[in-house]
């Protein structure tokens, strides 16, 4: 990391120096200034000083960004409810396994059929390197964790919409990476040889540049001509005895560009999408039950929040048990509001109108997932694809339509692939379907790719849209530009005694990190507020 000229000053150290200062939100505020947000702005907790015993702290929602305020405050000493309106803990971070059940509003509920041991990850999927708030409950709920493959370059790309030859067929991802650059290299190789980049670079650093071109894209030194390269696969594999292989030829130039597959790479993936994740054991919902056993005393579910009032004195909460119909109010002197904004601006509140009004200003992503079991793990055995996603350019309101193949139970017979991950319009329109219909709509377009064997292996299916999830009403909080600079900042400060918490007040939205660390900064103020008093 950079030194800044000042001895021993790196920007880490600055962050660390700054944290213990200012608390976490000026750590936040340091790491957007430095453009490096999507990264965990604190690695743990705020160390925080001082006993909370003697005050009430009320809890709303017991997912990650409840469960974590919960957890932290309840160690100081504050006396901690949580009141979360379905029957489990975790919020967004569910693991869809067989009895799973869930209910979308509108439609009739749903029962995880997959064979035991099998499961599919309806929220949140992987976890990067530098998400360390994640990582650190993880480690300290000893939740083990295996590596989520998001990039694997023995996988497909398919594309129904390109031209010439290479349309409509399954390509592997080596294939289009390597001819692509290949070419290219070769292009800007031979006009540097040529004479026609002069007066761009400097005679020295023409020649470093040949020689990281040659590297780049396998040119022969002889005529700096791309000719194909092993490492692009190979059509007859090396083996045994005289066996020695036969590589595979390159496409043409002009049939990799009009297939247009090279719009599914970039040099480097986006810096949330790294080619290598994480994943817990076992389904991503382990973490959550990391908490639970710190948390179960404080906990009341199916207890849903109608309406909230305070006043200068404390926090008023009414509720609803959903199971049994009875009703009450819990009364603190503090409260942490993890409920999605979606939900929380229509509800029964005395928030100040400008306080609501902001809340309004945030929409969030219509999203849904489905996952396929099959009967055999076809695209190990038949394909050699161990994890990574097939890529496509089938409508799913995003770049690309993938179908996400597990990184857990190598080799074994049966397994969940993710056979749609949908967005915007295409998920609105879809989450109208029944579940049969929804299933038979992924089945087709995973029969495209693989013909004569994802329907024939198909077994069962389960489908889920947040949008349609009475509690989040969406995936996560999508924040325009506008809204990031007039509206967010009025509600990351507390609405008297109310401060609220989630992925929405982060810029890492649709994230855990984004929920963790947003508990982080609001229970560091409403502490030094409580103490202070």
């Amino acid at each position: 990391m950079e030194n800044w000229g000042v001895p021993g000053m790196t920007r880490r150290r600055f962050l660390e120096q700054l944290g213990r200062i200012g608390g976490t939100t000026a750590v936040l505020a340091a790491m957007n200034a430095f453009g490096i947000a999507t990264a965990s702005a604190a690695e743990r907790p705020p160390e925080l000083r001082g006993s909370g015993k003697g005050k009430k702290v009320l809890v709303l929602g017991a997912g990650h960004a409840g469960a974590t305020s919960a957890y932290e405050l309840s160690k100081l000493g504050y006396e901690v409810t949580i009141l979360e309106a379905r029957a489990f803990t975790g919020g967004r971070a569910q693991t869809a396994r067989k009895g799973f059940v869930a209910q979308e509003m509108g439609m009739d509920a749903e029962k995880c059929e997959f064979d035991e041991g099998l499961y599919i990850n309806i929220g949140p999927w992987r976890i990067p390197y530098h998400h360390r708030s994640t990582l650190y409950y993880a480690k300290h709920f000893k939740v083990p964790l295996e590596i989520m493959v998001n990039e694997n370059n023995a996988s497909f790309v398919y594309s129904h919409k390109g031209k010439g030859p290479l349309a409509g067929k399954r390509i592997r991802q080596a294939e289009i990476k390597a001819d692509i650059r290949g070419y290219s290299s070769e292009l800007v190789a031979k006009a540097a040889s040529t004479g026609k980049l002069e007066g761009l670079m400097q005679p020295e650093d023409k020649e470093v540049l040949l020689q990281y071109l040659i590297h780049e894209g396998y040119l022969s030194r002889k005529d700096l001509s791309y000719h194909g390269t092993d490492n692009r696969g190979w059509k007859i594999h090396p083996g045994a005895g005289l066996i020695g292989g036969e590589e595979s030829e390159p496409y043409t130039f002009s049939d990799v560009l009009d297939s247009g597959l090279w719009q599914f790479f970039n040099s480097v993936p986006e810096f949330d999408m790294q080619h290598t994740m994480f994943q817990p054991v076992g389904g991503m919902d382990q973490i959550a039950r990391g908490f639970e056993p710190h948390i179960k005393h404080m906990l009341k579910l199916n207890t849903e929040v109608e309406q909230i009032r305070q006043n200068d004195k404390g926090v008023t909460a009414s509720w609803v048990n959903t199971k049994t119909g009875e009703r009450g109010s819990t009364t603190a002197d503090y409260c942490i509001c993890a409920i999605p904004l979606s939900v929380l601006h229509r509800m029964d509140t005395d928030f100040p109108a400008e306080f609501v009004e902001a809340m309004e200003q945030v929409a969030y992503a219509p999203v849904g997932k489905s996952g396929l079991q099959m009967k055999r793990r076809f695209w190990e055995e038949d394909y050699g694809i161990y994890g990574g996603h097939i890529k496509t350019d089938f409508n799913c309101g995003y770049p690309q339509w993938i179908i996400s193949l597990p990184s857990t139970g190598w080799q074994s017979q049966k397994g969940v692939l993710l056979g749609a991950y949908v967005f915007g319009d295409v998920a609105v329109e879809t989450s109208a379907l029944s579940q049969k219909e929804r299933i038979d709509r992924f089945l087709e377009i995973g029969e495209t790719v693989f013909p004569g064997e994802y329907r024939s292996n198909f077994e069962t299916g389960f489908t889920w849209y947040w949008h349609k999830a009475r509690y989040n009403q969406g995936g996560w909080a999508e924040w325009s530009k506008s809204a990031r600079e007039t509206a967010y900042p009025k509600l990351l400060e507390p609405s008297g005694r109310i401060y609220l918490a989630g992925e929405h007040l982060s810029h890492m939205t649709g994230w855990q990190a984004g929920a963790f660390e947003s508990a982080w900064m609001q229970i560091e103020k409403l502490h030094n507020r409580a103490t202070a008093a």
